[in-house]
């Protein structure tokens, strides 16, 4: 890239593409263009293609995507898997038609078998059965990944993928019906800590392990490589470092401050029981993450008390 390319951030509001376009803006990347859903709604062919054509956009991220937790994954999968792959088909097939000189398609972990070897490979995927609690976003993404895949092994379009794992941070979700685990345990800890409830209650048992990934790292890694990356195998973004639930929810309510007890409400669905990347594609590059867990949960409750107002409820 160079520092003069107009880059389109897709989703450049939420807690990924916002993420992203801080990081490229901090290493002078200052011709990054964006739109709300509003001004350009991705699931229509017709006004993307018309968009591309007008702005010829150099580099594209497409950070855009419908996205929750498992209660919103069970309770709407078709919604989850069409409007997914309608905002990906438009978007590649632009980025091709229009000459981008690079895209980067952002997926999720949740793209692997549920019972993947852990820490889970890259060469992982497609090994297994997906987990049912988001099995239509996942199938969606490994569309969007495999279509970027056969773009620049057909035509040579510089398409890359990654995969990022469990992120939060700075605009994230905080919606209790479509969230995920961080900000709803967040929101849980600080709204029964201001009314002094003697009790939270969190879903499953607590024991699942999972790994988290502060936000800016997570585009910092993205913009890295944007920078030095051009391989057809998407390349896993995380950590490589794991906590089971219940350690989660001991960092957040001692982060918050929350003096109550938890429960656990085991009627409720745990999800997969293990999701941990491995990240040895990622360090052989030249990057690692910086921020450790409790300073990002540190940070993420920071702004969280300073934007409670105007976030995403």
């Amino acid at each position: 890239m160079e520092k003069s390319d107009k880059i389109y951030v897709a989703g450049h509001r939420g807690l990924v593409g916002s993420a992203i376009v801080r990081n490229l803006k901090v290493k002078g990347y200052d011709n990054v263009i964006g739109r709300t859903h509003k001004e350009l709604d991705l699931t229509d062919q017709a006004v993307v293609r018309a968009f591309f054509e007008e702005e010829r956009p150099d580099v594209v991220v497409l950070a855009a995507a419908k996205v929750g937790g498992i209660n919103a994954n069970n309770t709407s999968p078709a919604d989850f898997a069409y409007e997914n792959m309608q905002i990906q088909c438009n978007v590649i097939e632009s980025c091709h038609r229009f000459q981008v000189k690079k895209l980067l398609f952002l997926g999720s972990t949740c793209i692997y078998p549920r019972m993947a070897p852990q820490p889970i490979p890259e060469d992982a995927l497609l090994t297994g059965p997906l987990e049912e609690t988001n099995e239509a976003y996942a199938i969606a993404k490994i569309a969007g990944l495999e279509m970027c895949k056969f773009y620049k092994r057909q035509y040579g379009d510089h398409f890359i993928s990654c995969m990022p794992t469990n992120l939060y941070g700075p605009y994230d979700n905080y919606d209790l019906q479509g969230s995920h685990v961080m900000p709803a345990m967040i929101r849980k800890f600080h709204e029964a800590k201001v009314d002094n409830a003697p009790v939270v209650e969190l879903w499953g048992t607590g024991t699942p392990l999972r790994e988290f990934l502060y936000v800016d790292d997570m585009a910092d890694a993205c913009v890295f490589l944007l920078e030095h990356y051009d391989g057809e195998q998407h390349v896993n973004i995380g950590t490589g470092k794991e906590v089971t639930i219940k350690e989660l929810a001991k960092i957040v309510k001692r982060t918050v401050g929350y003096q109550g007890e938890i429960i656990w409400n085991q009627d409720m669905p745990d999800g997969t029981p293990r999701k941990l990347t491995n990240v040895d594609k990622l360090h052989g590059l030249g990057w690692t993450h910086r921020v450790e867990l409790e300073e990002g949960v540190g940070l993420a409750y920071r702004w969280f008390k300073e934007n409670v107002k105007d976030a995403r409820m």
